[in-house]
């Protein structure tokens, strides 16, 4: 007998069996076989809420990592309960129709699907649960080195390194995860790695920009040259660094905008706030203002503002007032800069600024505008006396 004469048969016996049943066997098989699809659906949307409810009580803080690892967690819950609902939905309507699928599973071919199967699945939820444990230990255990940490800066350091840790690992768990599975599919993982190594070297020639961007993040890392944290400027952008990737860095700048660079092209990066910090003042008095006055005024409110409890655990040193900076065109130029902690240096200055506003607004130095002088010749002027004579 040939394929379609078999296929010609076996729908020959289909219909012979669906004509053979009653109306009320169709409308009660039809009911059934909605309330299990209903059913596989429902157990699927619990097993995701139930999940997502259970994964808020999991360690560590609850920042966005711990969202995006609950979201994870309940779709790959909600995942494995909807397949194993459906293959119970899928034997229960067979049933209800009359087709026993279970007793094909004890024939030989069905018995070795059934091993291959569940050993797969054994194999996803073993991968699933090494690969959050593994992130969490590594995040955890990154975070206790930072909180033991003796310098700020360090801890700045690990909570770099900890993504960068955690996303090597759990790469390298979902590499060996899917090799795992390739072999209980029946594939051979040998010839597969060697072709894979001769694909990593034709990918290496290709993929440079990848390679430098991943070399050059170790390196920014390693020499401690930025960490999330830092505020930092990038080309014409800049803003704090909020994570730091295998091959790129985030900065997030003050209206929340949020830059992407690969670490390529981070060849100058300027640090705006690492170890401490300046805030320089370019304050402007007119030219008519006594000078020495100023710049004893500007010792004072900086040394005021040193001494103010809210400001002092903020401001390293004493303010330096450097002196006459330059001679512009509407006033004086004034340059000081006060050493501050890391990121406190825009605090510290609008607080100065103010201040110096109100103590030069006192001393009556005045701040200038500018203003143009204008000069006309002499003739000009007595034909302009001579017509405002004429008019009164």
């Amino acid at each position: 007998m040939t394929a379609s004469e078999r296929i010609l048969a076996a729908l020959q016996a289909l219909l012979a069996h669906f004509s053979a049943l009653s109306p009320l066997a169709w409308v009660l098989n039809l009911a059934l076989t909605v309330l299990a699809v209903l059913l596989a659906l429902g157990a699927g949307r619990l097993a995701r809420q139930m999940a997502r409810l259970g994964g808020h009580r999991l360690p560590g803080p609850a920042d966005a990592e711990m969202t995006v690892r609950v979201n994870r967690l309940a779709r790959l819950s909600g995942w494995i309960v909807q397949a194993l609902a459906g293959i119970a939905a899928v034997l229960v309507v067979a049933d209800v129709w009359g087709f026993n699928l279970v007793a094909w599973w004890t024939t030989p071919l069905g018995a070795r699907i059934l091993a291959g199967l569940v050993r797969l699945c054994l194999l996803l939820v073993v991968s699933v649960a090494v690969f959050e444990l593994v992130g969490l230990a590594i995040g955890r255990g990154m975070e206790g080195f930072a909180d033991h940490a003796a310098e700020p800066r360090r801890r700045a350091q690990l909570a770099t390194l900890s993504p960068l840790l955690r996303g090597v690992a759990q790469t390298a768990i979902a590499i060996v995860a899917l090799l795992m599975a390739l072999s209980e599919l029946g594939v051979k993982i040998g010839p597969l790695l060697a072709g894979a190594g001769v694909v990593g070297v034709a990918l290496g020639f290709g993929a440079q920009t990848l390679v430098k961007d991943f070399l050059t993040g170790i390196f920014l890392i390693v020499e401690d040259i930025v960490s999330v944290g830092d505020i930092v400027r990038i080309g014409d952008s800049g803003g704090l660094v909020e994570q730091m990737t295998l091959r790129t860095i985030r900065l997030r700048d003050f209206d929340g905008t949020v830059h992407v660079f690969p670490y390529s092209e981070a060849q100058v990066l300027h640090n705006l706030t690492k170890s401490f910090s300046y805030y320089v003042f370019d304050l402007q008095v007119s030219y008519d203002s006594d000078i020495d006055s100023a710049l004893a005024i500007m010792k004072r409110v900086g040394a005021e503002l040193q001494a103010n409890p809210d400001f002092a655990d903020k401001i390293l040193e004493p303010i330096e007032v450097v002196g006459v900076d330059n001679l512009a065109d509407s006033g004086v130029v004034l340059k000081a800069r006060i050493k501050t902690l890391p990121i406190q240096q825009w605090s510290v200055g609008r607080e100065y600024n103010r201040r110096i506003k109100l103590a030069f607004d006192e001393a009556g130095v005045e701040i200038p505008f500018p203003h143009l002088k204008v000069l006309m010749p002499e003739r000009q002027i007595a034909e302009l006396t001579g017509q405002t004579a004429a008019a009164l």
